[in-house]
């Protein structure tokens, strides 16, 4: 691997519960996690950071102890960010030292990669405060490289989802006046929607990656859980402000064997639903 680029393993959405046995939609989840892990372990080995954007347990306080033993061990330091269902200062608590960071920013061989917190108490839909607006806005100013990657929980742009755009990032326009200001910034991803997507704002690439879980089915108009496996993304960032990104995901062999060959595809009212 060239020394001049940066590579990053974004998993996300892993929903763990304080019981290991623990399955979310059929899947579960502690298991599928450690399949993903295992999947990505080649790129994990290789790569500069390990990226966790949100929605690290299901509610759950206990499920943390399970993703710090899960995370500590990969050699690598883990970016964490919280999602809906975390329970943010428990989250910040529960990861605190190395290889974990939780918020804030670090950089790599000309690249700043900024830890935005979308999520609000209680609630699906996210914002980003005042304080994150202002710490997104500093921290792009005063990058030393030329390049920047912002990474958050919920989405910024809308998925052509009904139901799940109502879920999404609430304050999007206050948060691409800040990005709008900052030519450096090349990218864009996000966890929250269970499914591989991608688009460019004006340049910007904007990425949203699958769970290690259950993912949901894309451009429905109610929730729907998808029949695809648990995947994760590996974005590799060059020294021109170039990212290449690629998805990967779980064998059906390896999504079998985690639901013992039962399809997780459901359709649940939207009501009911918080993601």
């Amino acid at each position: 691997m060239s020394q001049s680029l940066v590579t990053l393993v974004q998993l996300t959405d892993p929903h763990l519960f304080a019981d290991p046995a623990g399955r979310l939609r059929g899947v579960p989840t502690l298991a599928a996690l450690q399949a993903t892990l295992a999947a990505a372990s080649a790129q994990i080995q290789t790569c500069q950071a390990v990226l966790a954007t949100g929605d690290l347990v299901q509610d759950e306080i206990g499920g943390y102890a399970h993703f710090r033993q899960a995370f500590s061990g990969l050699g690598k330091p883990v970016l964490c960010i919280p999602g809906n269902h975390d329970d943010a200062p428990a989250l910040a608590q529960a990861l605190q030292g190395a290889p974990f960071q939780v918020g804030g920013h670090a950089d790599f061989l000309g690249w700043r990669v900024v830890l935005l917190d979308s999520s609000v108490a209680r609630q699906a839909q996210g914002a980003l405060s005042p304080a994150q607006l202002a710490a997104l806005d500093a921290a792009l100013a005063t990058a030393p490289g030329e390049h920047a990657l912002i990474a958050l929980h919920h989405h910024p742009v809308t998925m052509a989802s009904e139901w799940l755009d109502t879920v999404g990032l609430a304050n999007a326009e206050a948060f691409f006046e800040v990005i709008d200001r900052h030519p450096k910034v090349r990218g864009i991803v996000f966890g929250h929607v269970h499914q591989a997507f991608e688009t460019t704002r004006q340049g910007v690439r904007i990425l949203g990656t699958p769970s290690t879980c259950a993912q949901f089915l894309p451009r429905a108009r109610d929730f729907e859980v998808d029949v695809l496996p648990p995947g994760y993304r590996v974005l590799t960032l060059s020294p021109t402000g170039q990212i290449d990104s690629q998805v990967a995901w779980l064998s059906e062999a390896q999504r079998h064997q985690l639901t013992g060959g039962v399809s997780v595809r459901t359709a649940t009212s939207q009501n009911s639903l918080r993601t």
